[in-house]
């Protein structure tokens, strides 16, 4: 797939993994709104949690999630007692009414956790929730947390799928971002995994790293190959120096141009493509009989806080500093800093610091946005039906991308709007066209591929 001249590689848009985007939550969402959002919940429903540890014990450079470096271990295991604490406060709001279908660890390094930490987690969400006898718990891991004993804790839980980073095996590349992780150190977790009944393995890596090539990429790709995961993710580094300050310990001049990147991108998808992986969306692959392959196939593919998922849950409640929820009415966030976060927490409140109400517009411009990042398309007609007058100017920005000279990003068949394979790589670009936030704000992203 050759990418077409005018392609702008270099525009600098949201990852879409929300709508409206976290830049654009403010203040007047508060522990008291939130408390609303959940005494409305309806009877029967179904929820996700996501469970945020936001402790690392060593910091990879190329990271750019909410999370901080401690080589000492009380402040974690305080922080697991706060964390503990808001999910009693949380589960007695719900109080029954909704099963738990999900729930995700991620972090930071949710398996830096000790053993006997994570089985005091575990046993809070048992005790604050209902649990569906088929919840699915993932589980975002660090192989070089991983012991014997970390991986006995975690088969007790109930942890049905593993997410390893890997981002990339080559030792230079690995230097450059401040993440040594051997292949051998990785495979040995991933049969440690398997050998205590997890059903699904995924493994995510990373192009557009310092001193990377094409060389080493296929390399790595080839190695992940090797370990027959389910599912693989592949992400372009976010390389956002201005937001997250260790990035500028990153050489800049060993950092792929942008073409190279699409390049990059581009031959490590058809290795695993190729090895037999269905593509799913912009940067995930699977066994085609994976139940995200599956979700994808029957248009049933979603996108929230995590990146793609067969999740439909309409409530995803997070839990810990800085995790973001989804409610009905919209988005809610904690609070980021641990301290304040734990005082809140442990008298009982909500830590809620920020989020957005969803209005009838933002409703209507995120059903088409997830749609063109999950399917890479829209149907007009149904978005008039679900949006009545709402849906016209959406469709009129559609109707124009499609008429755009002389490549538009979007072809038109009927009313079905489809983003052409070759600009597929660029849909978070195609997406941003329907954002009514982007210009208005003064938040910096990453770029597009």
């Amino acid at each position: 797939m050759q990418a077409k001249k005018d392609v702008r590689l270099d525009e600098a848009v949201p990852r879409y993994t929300s709508y409206p985007t976290a830049p654009h939550f403010h203040p007047g969402i508060t522990g008291e709104t939130v408390r609303e959002w959940i005494a409305a919940i309806p009877d029967g429903d179904a929820l996700s949690l996501y469970l945020h540890v936001p402790f690392c014990d060593r910091l990879c450079w190329f990271c750019a999630c909410h999370t901080k470096q401690t080589r000492q271990y009380d402040p974690v295991a305080a922080y697991v007692t706060s964390l503990c604490r808001e999910i009693e406060t949380v589960g007695a709001l719900v109080g029954g009414r909704a099963a738990v279908r999900a729930i995700h660890f991620g972090g930071g390094s949710p398996t830096m956790l000790a053993p006997a930490d994570m089985h005091r987690l575990g046993g809070a969400l048992h005790r604050a929730f209902v649990l569906a006898p088929d919840v699915e718990i993932s589980v975002e891991i660090d192989p070089n947390d991983m012991t014997a004993d970390r991986l006995d804790a975690l088969a007790a839980i109930g942890m049905t799928r593993a997410s390893l980073g890997v981002q990339d095996f080559d030792p230079r590349v690995q230097a450059a971002i401040n993440r040594e992780q051997s292949f051998e150190s990785t495979r040995d977790v991933v049969d440690g995994l398997r050998a205590r009944g997890v059903g699904s393995v995924n493994l995510d890596l990373l192009y557009g790293l310092p001193h990377q090539n094409f060389e080493t990429l296929a390399a790595t790709v080839a190695q992940a190959l090797s370990l027959t995961p389910d599912r693989i993710a592949l992400f372009g580094y976010a390389h956002v120096p201005w937001f997250k300050k260790h990035q500028t310990m990153i050489p800049e001049e060993a950092l792929p141009g942008s073409r190279e990147r699409y390049a990059q991108a581009q031959m490590a998808a058809g290795m695993i493509e190729a090895a037999g992986y269905v593509r799913i969306g912009l940067d995930h692959f699977a066994r085609p009989d994976d139940a995200m392959a599956v979700a994808a196939s029957e248009g049933r593919l979603k996108r929230n806080f995590q990146g793609y998922t067969e999740d439909a849950c309409e409530t995803l409640i997070g839990l810990g500093a800085s995790s973001i929820s989804r409610y009905r009415q919209g988005h809610a966030q904690n609070q980021p800093a641990t301290g304040v976060y734990q005082r809140v927490v442990e008298d009982g409140g909500l830590p809620i610091v920020r989020g957005v109400a969803f209005t009838e517009e933002d409703r209507a411009r995120g059903w088409v946005i997830e749609n063109l990042m999950c399917n890479f398309a829209f149907d007009a007609r149904e978005a008039k039906e679900r949006f009545g007058a709402g849906a016209k100017p959406l469709v009129a920005i559609a109707a124009g991308l499609a008429q755009a000279a002389p490549d538009p990003v979007l072809a038109r068949d009927g009313d079905v709007f489809v983003v052409p394979e070759h600009h597929r790589p660029l849909v978070r670009t195609v997406a941003a066209r329907f954002d009514a936030y982007l210009e208005t704000g003064q938040a910096r992203h990453s770029v597009a591929v």
